[in-house]
């Protein structure tokens, strides 16, 4: 595998690594001819086909309906020429469409990549030319930005809209009806277990995106591993993951977990209000609920708490970012849950650090989770000595091999099996891993290098923040400076609460790391997995 890293429909064997330690933990396997829609069919050789497999705006869909719509896709896409391998970009809100089109095309032996729905038309463009994709499947709703111009200059031969039909001018054609047309059984690809599944896209915080190759046996590893170990996941739960399916978390908890063990999921299009979030709770009463800090911040502050009933929900999880002792306190008091914090990306699919239940320490992303080997070097990968602060390497049988035709970020990331995460830490004498920042955030100020994420989780804590962001800013004379954007809850801006802040700071880490410039905003951006943007912030100034 080498140049652009095109390749056929073969496995990917040379970058996989063999009998991984991980996997002998949780006594993961799979035969060697795998193909990873098996975690949906599965469910119908098990007598579940006439269970609810998900819940939905529309209504209910069974395991039976969603295996016989994602056969008559997957038909439609060979119909149409597609073959083994060729990539199936899918632009897709949430709703039994996604399942039913995902697994239908890697069914089919077809690669289907999840993209993020807030992506502008030049990213899409990108999307389409790196990845050679022959096919789309996008939402109606989105159906005005897959333009003849946009389509024109790509690969592209098949283009179709579901939930509704495309406008007149636009050149998706109508899916729903097209599919109907097709039989709802279909042999599942002969494929590989190390061959490619399914791509997705990194959130590109510098330069462009990077196509995340990830293989027929990953969906099932983040299964054995995360969901079996950590949420103890069984047939009688209903999952609520918040963040969208295209996000490698969402993914995991609305997809792939339930599935699995043939579980039911709630599926919610559209922006995660407080009070949808809450109604939709109240409708399908989940037990499992999967959010992000900044959601959990929305949810806890909003009107909305004082009435809603959690009460079918017995486990709360969160990810991607540090949730503040407040918000997590706050969430205690007023639901009665402890929210279970982890960390995982989009390279290893899922979580492989977390909390659990009953071990959890405030402010830790969490201890190792079964199935994945961490280490922490310093910048020359050499292992650091007990209680220093390190990089973050991790391995398991779920981390991608390469990204598509970046073989120069796969060499700087993919090393010998290990992910180089480019994050912080350090690990307490229990295993708990405690986030210090990113590899490359340390800035000098006045002279003393400072983390901005310390200060950062510092000023999270103050009782009239109700979310914040700093970030180190170069000013006209070449020096770098610290700027705290803060959203407080009450607004009451102003010199005399800037001061607070900052004394705040100096009070509780040492005095220089204060914050010289504090940018009161009403909303904090946020990027489409629920992030805080903080390109968008470096942007705005």
């Amino acid at each position: 595998m080498s140049g652009g890293m095109e390749q056929g429909p073969g496995p990917l064997q040379d970058l996989v690594p063999d009998d991984a330690p991980g996997a002998r933990e949780i006594g993961f396997s799979v035969p060697q001819r795998h193909n990873a829609a098996a975690i949906l069919f599965d469910n119908l050789a098990a007598g579940r086909g006439d269970k609810v497999a998900v819940h939905a705006d529309t209504g209910t869909v069974t395991y039976a309906e969603l295996c016989a719509q994602a056969c008559r896709i997957g038909h439609a896409l060979l119909d149409a020429g597609l073959r083994r391998g060729d990539r199936v970009l899918l632009f897709l809100d949430d709703t039994a469409a996604y399942p039913a089109a995902l697994f239908g095309a890697v069914r089919a032996g077809l690669v289907p990549m999840l993209v993020n729905t807030l992506s502008t038309p030049d990213l899409l463009r990108f999307y389409l030319e790196d990845s050679g994709a022959r096919a789309v499947i996008a939402d109606a709703a989105f159906a005005d930005l897959f333009t003849a111009d946009l389509l024109a200059a790509t690969e592209v031969q098949l283009a179709v809209a579901v939930n509704g039909a495309a406008p007149q001018d636009c050149p998706l054609r109508d899916g729903d009806s097209w599919f109907a047309g097709f039989p709802g059984d279909l042999p599942a690809a002969d494929t590989d277990a190390d061959e490619m599944c399914f791509w997705m896209y990194s959130s590109g915080s510098t330069g462009r995106p990077k196509g995340v190759v990830h293989l027929q046996h990953d969906m099932p590893y983040i299964a054995a591993s995360y969901a079996r170990h950590i949420l103890q996941i069984g047939e009688g739960d209903i999952c609520f993951s918040v963040p969208k399916i295209f996000f490698a978390y969402g993914f995991g908890n609305a997809l792939v977990f339930p599935f699995h063990v043939g579980a039911a999921t709630v599926l919610m299009t559209g922006r995660p209000t407080p009070a949808r979030v809450f109604d939709t709770v109240r409708r399908h009463r989940p037990t499992l609920f999967f959010g992000l800090p900044t959601l959990y911040t929305a949810l806890a502050r909003a009107p909305e708490a004082a009435a809603a009933d959690l009460s079918s929900v017995r486990l709360c999880i969160s990810a991607a970012e540090i949730l503040s002792t407040e918000i997590f306190e706050a969430w205690r008091a007023r639901f009665g849950h402890r929210i279970v914090e982890g960390l995982g990306s989009t390279e290893v699919l899922h979580i492989y650090l977390s909390n659990t239940p009953d071990q959890q320490k405030r402010g830790a992303a969490g201890r190792r989770v079964p199935g994945y080997e961490l280490k922490l070097t310093d910048r020359d990968g050499h292992p650091v000595g007990p209680g220093e602060e390190g990089i973050l390497w991790v391995r398991g049988d779920s981390a991608a091999p390469c990204y598509w035709n970046r073989p120069d970020k796969t060499a700087e990331t993919m090393r010998d099996g290990w992910i180089w995460t480019g994050d912080r830490f350090d690990v307490d004498a229990e295993g708990f891993h405690y986030f210090r920042g990113r590899a490359d955030d340390l800035v000098k100020v006045s002279g003393q290098w400072v983390y901005p994420l310390e200060i950062e989780l510092c000023l999270a804590d103050h009782p009239q923040v109700r979310e914040c962001a700093v970030l180190a800013v170069e000013m006209a004379d070449r020096r770098m400076t610290l700027r705290a954007y803060v959203v407080l809850l009450d607004g009451a801006e102003g010199p005399e609460l800037t001061k607070s802040l900052q004394d705040f700071v100096k009070q509780r880490l040492l005095p220089f790391k204060y914050p010289r410039e504090v940018v009161y905003l009403p909303e904090l951006p946020k990027t489409g997995t629920g992030k805080i943007d903080r390109q968008a912030l470096k942007l705005q100034g």
